[in-house]
């Protein structure tokens, strides 16, 4: 309960789905916890309730992954009110399925946008901030290392600068004690992505466990690389996909 206790996590897109647990478990690790939402500002209060009613701190903050204005002022937003920075969780992204031919430019940039650029904005805003020891967690995919789904081409593109993001930086960054690790889920039960679609069926099958993973199972892996037990594990791909990849 206490693993996190006087620490600060900022978890990007955090009013839903992955993000959601993972801001919830980080809370009661003992971190105070900022999360930022794009539109849903109904979810994203729900979370800080829940939080604030299990005895934890937590605030919400609107920011637009993809606009870099809004992550800069989200990072320094969390840094004012908690007066510091210690785990950034970069969560927020989007896929849109469909295969690459039917892809507009326009969704292509979307998705660099929020998978890709956000990253780099929000990560490099916190590096400011962060003291030695700090943690950076990126929330990648499986299909950033192996795509058996069609029609994520484009977002398996993204997943996979990502992977490379995570591995470069922590080289950069290890002389401060900061670790850089991406976390890659598989098929994980949400709404943007729910176990009882069509789009599952392929998704399911290619687990080795027939199941959909639920978004606790994550939030388990990043808390634990957000707390002090980690310390000597960065610059990993940390995969949570129920053997998809296996």
């Amino acid at each position: 309960m206490s693993k996190l206790v006087n620490k600060v996590a900022l978890v990007t897109g955090g009013s839903r789905g992955i993000g959601a647990a993972i801001a919830k478990r980080l809370a009661a690790d003992g971190a105070s916890v900022a999360i930022t939402y794009a539109k849903d500002a109904t979810s994203a209060s729900a979370v800080v309730q829940a939080i604030e009613l299990a005895g934890g701190k937590a605030v919400a903050i609107q920011a637009d992954a993809a606009s870099i204005e809004a992550v800069e002022s989200a990072v320094e937003k969390t840094v004012a009110t908690f007066g510091r920075l210690d785990v950034l969780v970069n969560n927020a992204g989007t896929a849109i399925p469909k295969t690459f031919e039917e892809t507009s430019l326009e969704e292509m940039d979307h998705m660099i946008d929020l998978n890709l650029r956000g990253v780099f904005i929000a990560t490099k805003t916190a590096l400011k901030h962060m003291k030695d020891g700090g943690r950076i967690i990126m929330i990648g995919s499986c299909v950033g290392e192996r795509v058996l789904t069609p029609g994520l081409v484009a977002y398996s593109a993204t997943k996979g600068a990502v992977k490379m993001f995570a591995q470069g930086l922590s080289r950069e960054v290890g002389s401060r004690g900061i670790t850089v690790n991406n976390v890659q889920p598989g098929p994980i039960d949400t709404d943007l992505n729910p176990a009882s679609g069509d789009w599952a069926v392929p998704q399911k099958a290619a687990t080795a466990l027939n199941r959909y993973g639920r978004v606790e199972e994550v939030a388990a892996l990043v808390a634990f690389i957000a707390g002090p037990e980690s310390s000597y594990i960065t610059g990993t791909n940390l995969t949570v996909d129920g053997g998809t990849n296996a």
